[in-house]
C-alpha cells in the first residue's frame, strides 16, 4: 500500500530531545487561552498602551528620508556598532559597569540569548540548576540540549542560596545556573542583595556559570534595584536581556553580555542560528536610547504596571478565601498563587475558562512534578477595568 500524507506518522521521526511535553491537561488549558472576550491573567505580555507607535513610525520615515541603508541591510553577527555603543552606555548607566566591545552582543530577543548559551555550553547529561519555579522557556531551552534540569526552591527573597550550597556540598555539579533575580517570572519575587553576593561567591568557588535573566529588571516600581549579578561578578556571569518588555516585542531584540571568551563562543553559535539580529530593530532601539525616549516610556510603563499590580493585589485580598497565599511583587508582571490543599490548579484553570477568566497552572514552571497547587497571575495585559471582575470570578471558583 502506498504511503499517503494522511498515513505518515512524522512524530516517530522527531528527535528524542523534542518529545517532552507539559501534560495533556496543561496543553488543553493553554489551548483555551485564545477564547474571545476572556479576562486573561495568563500571558506575560506587555500592555499595548506602552507601544511607541507614533515615534516608531516617525523614525522609520526619518530613515527612509535620509536614505539610510544599514537599518534595512544585514548586520554583523555581534551587532551594529551604533546600537552596541548605545546599549553598552545604557548598561553602564544602569548597572555601573560598561561592557567591553568583546563582551557584548545583540540577540534576537532574550530567548535567543538562552538558546545560544545552551548551544555553546551544554552536552547531553550536563546539569543546569534553575529556580523552582522558573521561566518555562528556559526549561524548554535547556532540555532541548538534553541537559538535566535540577530545581532549587525559592522563597520571598528569591533563590534559596543556602539550599543550593548544601546541594553543592553534597555533590551537585552544575555547568550552568539560570536565575531571574529581579521580579521573577513566574513568582514575582526578587533575589535579596545578600543572596546575590553569596551566589556569585558560590559560582566562583564551584566553577559554574551564572546565566542572569534581566527581562524585568527595568520594570521595578521603586528606583533602588539591587546590584545585578553581572555587575557584581562579570567574570562568572553571562547576562541575558531583552527589550520586549521595555520597548516593544515586535522588534525581537535582546543582548548577552559576559566574559570575552564566553561572548566569542556565543557569536559562533549565533552564526549558526540566525546570523544576525534584525538591523531595523537595532537602529530603532539605538535612536530611542540616544534621544532619551526609552526613559520617558519606562516612567509611563512602570506607573501603569504598578497601578495594575496594586489593583490586583487589593482584589485578591478582598475576595480570596482563607488558605490562599500569593506573592507581593515590587515590579514586573506576575504574582504567584498557592491554592488550599485539595484544589487542583489544572481543574481550576478549566473551570475559570468556562467563567471567562484565563490563568496558567503552575506545573509548567517546574522541571519536575511540582506546581499542582500553584497558579501564575499576570497583571500586565489585562485592562485595569477588568481586574476586579476577573479576580472575583476566580475567587468564587476557589471557594467552591
Amino acid at each position: 500500500m502506498a504511503v499517503t500524507p494522511e498515513s505518515r506518522r512524522w512524530d516517530s521521526l522527531f528527535a528524542q530531545r523534542t518529545r517532552g511535553d507539559v501534560g495533556e491537561g496543561i496543553a488543553a488549558v493553554l489551548a483555551f487561552l485564545g477564547v474571545p472576550d476572556l479576562i486573561s491573567f495568563a500571558g506575560g505580555f506587555p500592555d499595548p498602551l506602552t507601544f511607541p507607535r507614533e515615534r516608531a513610525a516617525a523614525l522609520l520615515a526619518e530613515f527612509a528620508a535620509a536614505g539610510e541603508a544599514q537599518a534595512f541591510q544585514y548586520a554583523p553577527t555581534r551587532g551594529l556598532a551604533g546600537p552596541l555603543d548605545a546599549l553598552a552606555g545604557r548598561i553602564e548607566a544602569l548597572q555601573g559597569r560598561r561592557p567591553a566591545g568583546d563582551e557584548l552582543l545583540i540577540t534576537s530577543g532574550g530567548m535567543e540569548a538562552l538558546e545560544l548559551v545552551g548551544k555553546a555550553f551544554l552536552d547531553r547529561g550536563d546539569v543546569v540548576v534553575v529556580e523552582a519555579p522558573t521561566y518555562l522557556g528556559a526549561i524548554m531551552a535547556f532540555r532541548s540540549f538534553e541537559a538535566e534540569v535540577v530545581a532549587v526552591p525559592i522563597d520571598e527573597h528569591g533563590l534559596d542560596v543556602d539550599e543550593l550550597e548544601r546541594r553543592l556540598a553534597a555533590g551537585l555539579r552544575p555547568k550552568l545556573l539560570y536565575v531571574i533575580p529581579d521580579h521573577q517570572n513566574p513568582a514575582g519575587v526578587s533575589l535579596s542583595a545578600d543572596r546575590r553576593t553569596a551566589l556569585v561567591e558560590l559560582a566562583r568557588r564551584h566553577g559554574f556559570l551564572i546565566v542572569e535573566d534581566v527581562a524585568y529588571r527595568e520594570l521595578g516600581f521603586e528606583d533602588d534595584p539591587a546590584p545585578s549579578l553581572w555587575g557584581l561578578a562579570p567574570d562568572a556571569v553571562v547576562q541575558a536581556g531583552t527589550t520586549s518588555k521595555t520597548f516593544f516585542p515586535g522588534v525581537r531584540l535582546g543582548w548577552a553580555v559576559g566574559p570575552a571568551e564566553v561572548s566569542a563562543q556565543l557569536v559562533v553559535a549565533k552564526q549558526n542560528t540566525d546570523q544576525c539580529a534584525a538591523a531595523l530593530g537595532q537602529r530603532l532601539f539605538e535612536e530611542y536610547v540616544r534621544r532619551g525616549w526609552i526613559e520617558e516610556q519606562l516612567v509611563l510603563s512602570r506607573r501603569l504596571y504598578r497601578r495594575k499590580c496594586e489593583r490586583m493585589l487589593a482584589a485578591l485580598e478582598r475576595t480570596m478565601p482563607d488558605g490562599v497565599r500569593w506573592t507581593h511583587p515590587e515590579g514586573g508582571f506576575f504574582s504567584w498563587l498557592t491554592l488550599p490543599s485539595g484544589v487542583d490548579a489544572v481543574d481550576l484553570a478549566r473551570r475559570a475558562v468556562e467563567q471567562g477568566v484565563g490563568i496558567v497552572p503552575g506545573a509548567p514552571f517546574f522541571p519536575d512534578d511540582r506546581g499542582g497547587d500553584n497558579v501564575r497571575l499576570s497583571f500586565s495585559m489585562v485592562s485595569e477595568e477588568q481586574i476586579d471582575a476577573g479576580i472575583e470570578r476566580l475567587a468564587s471558583l476557589v471557594a467552591s
